[in-house]
């Protein structure tokens, strides 16, 4: 029987390692890992390592390593198949029944296997041959030494629409055709896929070569593309590959890191400088499959792209694929190198260290998602502002882990209030580039002075309906600024799923602040504290008075703005600018009044304190 890469890696991926091991073997806890005397060997300390993010076990002291499946077979004794049928049943999986035209697709896969081993072979000698010329000089420009040469497996394909054909000649016409070697065209004579460039074995997980890539040498040649990668193939999918991975992974678990660049000639030049943990896509935007991937390497993989405008969009189209896939400790770094350099430029003109600082000093995925639509478009009109806003929250609504959705919202809003609502003092105090302010002691904020009756109330409704906390964060991430308590209420909202009135009273105590007393709130006349008001109704009342309270300080610090201008500028627009706004602050303060008697009305009854039921 032939199961297919797709189903094995589906089966790994359902059943968790260290759960299998345990069963016979005794794991500790070490971090992201888990250690344990070798079961395949004699030891007295632990040198036995299992990883469940990256799917394998490994000990230091044999060299014991593989995955469930190896494990399955190599510790508990099991026949391949019957591994495979024990770890199915636990996954909920069916095992495909054997199917002849996956055993014939195996041994054609193996043929096609034969076929790129033998073109590879072939690229090879033609680069040492008289035809290699070209190609030979174009390396010599690139300063790749001859250990980098041979390891990367470097070969020329000539001039020629039917060379390979020739030298291929011991395989079929057909099989040349499927292994994407040769264009098979409708009444025409089949040709050759790669003529007249420098050629590079792209090769699988276990280093076989499974498709090419070429670089086109005659620059003068402007009706073919630069570079030219194999077609997809029974061999090679250009979504699940990742060039250099056989290399990169090993490297990447000593260095605790890999590097995705933009095209293997970046690999190459980074691996000659001594930089081995890094890989590349192929053609194609980074996919979720290969997301996953790395991901099985490291939990932040390291995404290196060009400073040109190309480059800033291939790293948005990373982020928005990684977004929905985003999971706890996972996620992507993001750096840019400077305008009009690639790796190779960057090496060359400045050295490794440049380099390897570039990757220390990535930046995170949502601060990257954050400048870069905060830069998209002009920012002059509140209408643009909104718009910042609706595409900032429009990416936080496909990431699918809701503590994390929940996260981004909370920091995008806070970047974006910080942004739109900037503090008319003190502005640098919360610069996003600097490290924030370590939080007050509970003493200082007892000294805070007295909140006005709306902040209070407004504090009283929330304590009374939890669940609008998230509903209105934006504008209580502004009020915070003024009253902590706000900011205690939100930090509190964001790591609970769900809260239950009666939840935050304590959480303000331990934070040494106090919520409203039963005489303060018996003294507040807000309708949406009045115990006989219908819930909704106290909600969509409690919503205009946040808006209020954010409304409040922006409009004042406008009309003290405006009345300074007007004395020292006795102009008519002046004055009318601030009566403009005089007018509108009487409209503000008639409506607040309006709210503030709207509990007189309610029916009453004994005061009652703010949590209760």
């Amino acid at each position: 029987m032939t199961l297919s890469p797709q189903w094995l890696d589906e089966l790994r991926a359902r059943v968790t390692l260290s759960s299998v091991i345990s069963r016979t073997t005794r794991l500790t806890k070490a971090g992201h890992e888990f250690k344990a005397c070798c079961p395949f060997h004699n030891e007295k300390s632990p040198s036995f390592t299992v990883n469940d993010q990256k799917g394998f076990y490994h000990c230091f002291g044999c060299g014991a390593h593989g995955d469930v499946i190896r494990w399955m077979t190599d510790q508990r004794g099991l026949s391949f198949m019957d591994a495979i049928k024990e770890l199915a049943s636990e996954a909920g999986l069916e095992v495909p029944a054997p199917d002849p035209r996956a055993a014939k697709a195996a041994e054609q896969r193996d043929s096609l296997n034969d076929v790129m081993k033998a073109a590879q072979d072939w690229f090879v000698a033609q680069l040492a041959g008289p035809e290699g010329e070209k190609a030979r000089a174009y390396l010599a420009t690139r300063g790749f030494d001859a250990h980098t040469l041979q390891r990367f497996g470097f070969g020329y394909a000539p001039e020629g629409r039917q060379a390979m054909k020739a030298a291929l000649k011991d395989f079929p016409e057909a099989m040349l055709i499927e292994a994407g070697l040769r264009i098979a065209v409708e009444d025409k004579e089949p040709y050759d896929r790669f003529r007249g460039r420098l050629m590079l074995p792209i090769e699988d997980a276990r280093g076989r070569v499974i498709a090419f890539g070429g670089r086109i040498l005659d620059a003068q040649k402007t009706d073919a593309p630069k570079y030219l990668n194999s077609p997809d193939t029974p061999l090679f999918d250009k979504g699940r590959t990742l060039y250099n991975l056989h290399r990169a992974g090993p490297a990447s678990r000593q260095t605790g890191r890999i590097v995705v660049v933009e095209g293997y000639m970046d690999v190459i030049a980074l691996a000659a400088a001594g930089i081995a943990d890094a890989v590349a896509t192929l053609g194609t935007a980074l996919t979720e499959r290969q997301i996953e991937l790395l991901w099985r390497l490291v939990e932040t993989p390291v995404l290196c792209f060009d400073g040109d405008a190309a480059g800033q969009r291939a790293a948005m189209r990373a982020i928005t694929r990684a977004l929905p896939l985003l999971r706890p400790a996972h996620s992507l770094k993001i750096v840019r190198l400077p305008p009009g350099l690639d790796p190779d430029d960057l090496i060359k003109q400045q050295g490794v260290a440049a380099m390897e600082a570039q990757f220390a000093n990535a930046r995170s995925l949502i601060e990257v998602l954050w400048e870069h639509e905060r830069d998209a478009a002009p920012l002059a009109t509140p209408e643009d502002k909104a718009g910042l806003k609706a595409r900032l929250l429009a990416h936080v609504e496909t990431i699918a882990d809701r503590d994390i959705q929940a996260l981004y919202r909370r920091e995008l809003l806070e970047r974006f209030s910080e942004f739109a609502f900037p503090r008319r003092e003190n502005r640098d105090s919360r610069d996003w580039r600097k490290p924030s302010a370590p939080p007050r002691r509970a003493s200082a904020v007892l000294r805070a002075p007295p909140r006005d009756a709306l902040s209070a109330a407004v504090l009283t409704g929330l304590l009374r309906f939890p669940d609008q906390i998230h509903h209105h964060a934006e504008g209580l991430g502004q009020a915070g600024r003024a009253d902590p308590r706000f900011d205690v209420l939100l930090d509190a909202a964001d790591s609970a799923a769900t809260l239950e009135t009666g939840a935050m009273e304590p959480i303000l105590a331990e934070r040494g602040m106090a919520a409203p007393t039963p005489e303060e709130y018996a003294a507040m006349r807000f309708g949406f504290l009045a115990d006989a008001i219908p819930p909704e109704q106290a909600r969509a009342e409690l919503a205009q008075a946040i808006g209020l309270l954010v409304e409040r300080p922006a409009l004042e610090a406008a009309l003290a703005a405006a009345t300074r201008r007007f004395e020292s500028d006795l102009s008519e627009g002046s004055y009318a600018e601030q009566q403009r706004l005089l007018k509108r602050k009487l409209e503000f303060d008639a409506r607040l009044r309006q709210m503030a008697s709207a509990r007189a009305g309610a029916a009453q009854s004994s005061p009652a304190k703010p949590m209760a039921d």
